[in-house]
């Protein structure tokens, strides 16, 4: 029997619901708007809820976006200002965060992290170089571990020697994820405060990012920019009213992913309201307009 892939909690949680017909137990589902905006938690209580999710114990929050409120500037505020709201009830009250930015700058489905990074405003080295300017504002510093396959070191290996020597009180990272459904492309952020293992959403699962790899919370957000071709073609067997579950029906491109046309624009627009919530959760002070001077 295939089984339907997915990095968002949320496609976890109702795939488990459509096929068992109830709801998973030690998962606990809260659902809120705000305005145009949907938020959905999905807290893993237990060990019966990482079973059925297969997810590690912990929170995970995905608010969804219309594709029109990315695109516009009064609407790509809210957007931002949702996500730093969220990002920050998971945060440390205080201490240095360290971002990373995981992905393949040079693959565009897989640029999110490095793409979101460059919209971070860093200032580790200007509150030692200027603190009577920028001491107010909290300490932030940023790498881009790369892939193994362009640095020959293991993601996991570049940011535990970072961790080592910055000594954060919490790690953000950043990284593409996939998606059970073509309409949560680029418009689906998903927070988790379980870390993250990168290329896990395409098979290509690296060693973990979390708390228990690092010794500091890892804060994870997400983005899905693909889809499991399997998967989609199964969705559209089944709503075609064809049986897509038959062990008959499998194929043999599992490594095969779908990603939008135009992924480069949503790429793009997505890392930036991941930049721009990051940078308001970590200084409330500053508006889009200071953002845009620091980092010109």
């Amino acid at each position: 029997m295939y089984k339907r892939r997915t990095d968002l909690a949320l496609e976890a949680q109702e795939l488990y619901t459509q096929s068992q017909r109830r709801e998973p137990d030690g998962v606990r589902v809260t659902e809120l708007s705000r305005g145009p905006i949907s938020v959905h938690r999905v807290a893993v209580l237990d060990e019966r809820g990482e079973q059925a999710l297969e997810k590690p114990r912990g929170n995970y929050v995905t608010l969804s976006f219309s594709p029109r409120m990315l695109t516009d500037r009064d609407s790509f505020a809210d957007c931002a200002r949702a996500l730093a709201d969220e990002l920050s009830a998971l945060l440390p009250e205080k201490g240095e965060v360290l971002v990373v930015g995981l992905g393949n700058r040079a693959m565009t489905p897989d640029a999110i992290g490095p793409l979101a990074v460059r919209e971070v405003v860093v200032t580790r080295h200007l509150r030692a170089q200027f603190p009577e300017a920028f001491g107010t504002m909290r300490s932030t510093c940023a790498v881009l571990p790369g892939v193994l396959g362009m640095t020959g070191v293991e993601t996991a290996e570049l940011v535990r020697g970072t961790v080592a020597h910055v000594k954060p009180a919490a790690v953000i990272a950043i990284d593409a994820l996939a998606s059970r459904s073509a309409s949560r492309l680029c418009s689906t952020f998903q927070l988790a405060d379980t870390g993250i293992t990168p290329g896990g959403g395409v098979c290509n699962a690296r060693d973990a990012l979390n708390r228990e790899t690092l010794g500091v919370p890892v804060i994870a957000i997400g983005v899905p920019t693909v889809v499991d071709a399997l998967t989609l073609a199964a969705d559209m067997l089944e709503e075609a009213g064809i049986d897509a579950m038959l062990p008959e029906r499998e194929l043999s491109v599992s490594s095969l992913f779908v990603t939008p046309r135009d992924i480069d624009a949503q790429v793009a627009k997505s890392a930036r309201i991941i930049g721009c919530a990051v940078n308001l959760a970590l200084h409330p002070d500053l508006t889009l307009a200071d953002m845009e001077q620091f980092l010109s």
